[in-house]
């Protein structure tokens, strides 16, 4: 039986650990052949041994537009080409109102807006080529709601949220969906300081931390459960798979009814 994912193609941005690792597994396990990039080459090196010929590694640093450029020319060189693009490389941001600056303002929009702008920029030629694909952009909660985490990271999500339904407005014609997930209380290392944080720890320190995040967050949601990286990686399948060949512009919020909790101000 064919997966969902048969052969497409698809690249993963940020794909060492969390979302990123979990959703490659579940597209690998659907069919797809997939390119994962990250800055640890222990942890991605590892991973795409455990994957299989179906998953290759690249060490880029999402905030380079040149290693952007260089993990999707792989992907075509190595594969053919690219159905899919995960923007989903991340993490946490400082500053607020009155404690910041110019250099913490430019490090979150590269983080997390610029990265993903670039990485549709260099992706596109290559779905047009395709006749279409599909590229999600991993945004948040925070990007429609307040204490959902600092200023600049929320602010920063908003403008990826937005970009995304801009851009699917003006790719549909070409066959190309963007859309864009906000997830909500998901137990990954951004909630301890990222992935970068996460890998320099052992797996029996990064499993107890993880253990207790979970705990702390199921507290946070109407269905006193935390969310966990498969969640949102079955929402990414869904929207890279023929599944969700109609869904453009759209934000799939993935938070467990987090966001029903607040009012709307």
């Amino acid at each position: 039986m064919a997966g969902r994912l048969e052969n497409k193609v698809a690249v993963i941005t940020g794909g060492t650990s969390g979302i990123g690792e979990v959703t490659a597994e579940l597209f690998v396990a659907e069919g797809a052949q997939v390119v994962i990039c990250g800055r640890s080459e222990e942890k991605g090196s590892a991973i795409a041994e455990r994957l299989g010929s179906a998953c290759q590694f690249v060490v880029a640093n999402i905030m380079n537009e040149s290693d952007i450029k260089q993990t999707i020319d792989f992907a075509v060189s190595e594969f053919g080409g690219i159905d899919v693009l995960f923007n989903n490389a991340g993490g946490p941001t400082a500053g607020d109102i009155t404690n910041v600056d110019e250099d913490t303002i430019h490090y979150a929009m590269q983080l997390l807006f610029s990265s993903a702008v670039l990485g549709i920029k260099h992706v596109v030629p290559h779905l047009q080529a395709r006749g279409g694909g599909s590229i999600i952009n991993n945004s948040s909660i925070a990007a429609i709601r307040d204490n959902q985490g600092a200023l600049l990271y929320s602010a920063a999500k908003s403008a990826l949220t937005h970009y995304s339904r801009l851009a699917g407005v003006r790719l549909g014609g070409d066959g190309i969906r963007v859309n864009c997930i906000s997830p909500g209380a998901i137990a990954t290392p951004i909630f301890y300081g990222g992935s970068a944080r996460a890998n320099t720890l052992s797996d029996e320190q990064n499993a107890a931390k993880m253990q207790k995040l979970e705990g702390n967050l199921a507290r946070a949601t109407p269905m006193q459960k935390s969310g966990l990286p498969r969640d949102i990686a079955e929402g990414a399948l869904y929207l890279a798979s023929d599944e969700g060949r109609f869904v453009n512009s759209h934000d799939l919020v993935i938070d467990g009814g987090r966001t029903s909790m607040f009012h709307e101000a």
